[in-house]
């Protein structure tokens, strides 16, 4: 596979996989403070405003892709094996840490986009357009 293909790919579908496991990694009480705190570093430098030359269409972002996996695979690589190992198979079994705020994250915004209907609803059928929403029950 050529280099470019080979990197393109990475990027594509092993990206979405590694930054999960990274996520329980980071959220796991057993990896030290350490390297949480480099990888945090890491990728806050990259998504700072500040940035070397962005204009360049295309190439400015890629630099940011590539710093990314870069500070994931060196904190994924850093974490002890068996930790790594043991997210690695609650991944693949979606029973992660992971899954579990994704399902979370996902069933509060439902909710609240319910309520947010609920009271749209209630406040059209009043017609109070002067009511607050914090009134409408």
């Amino acid at each position: 596979m050529p280099k470019i293909l080979s990197w393109a790919k990475k990027v594509l579908f092993d990206l979405p996989g590694r930054g999960k496991l990274a996520y329980c990694l980071l959220r796991d009480e057993r990896i030290p403070a350490a390297p949480k705190a480099a990888v945090a570093a890491a990728i806050g430098v990259i998504v700072s405003p500040l940035d070397i030359p962005t204009w360049i269409p295309v190439l400015g972002e890629w630099e940011k892709v590539a710093l990314v996996i870069l500070a994931l695979d060196t904190f994924i690589e850093a974490a002890p094996e068996a930790i790594r190992r043991e997210h690695e198979s609650a991944l693949k079994s979606k029973t992660s840490v992971w899954d579990r705020d994704y399902r979370d994250t996902v069933a509060a915004l439902r909710h609240g986009v319910g309520e947010l209907t609920v009271r749209i609803r209630s406040r059209v059928r009043h017609r109070d357009e002067f009511q607050s929403m914090s009134e409408v029950v």
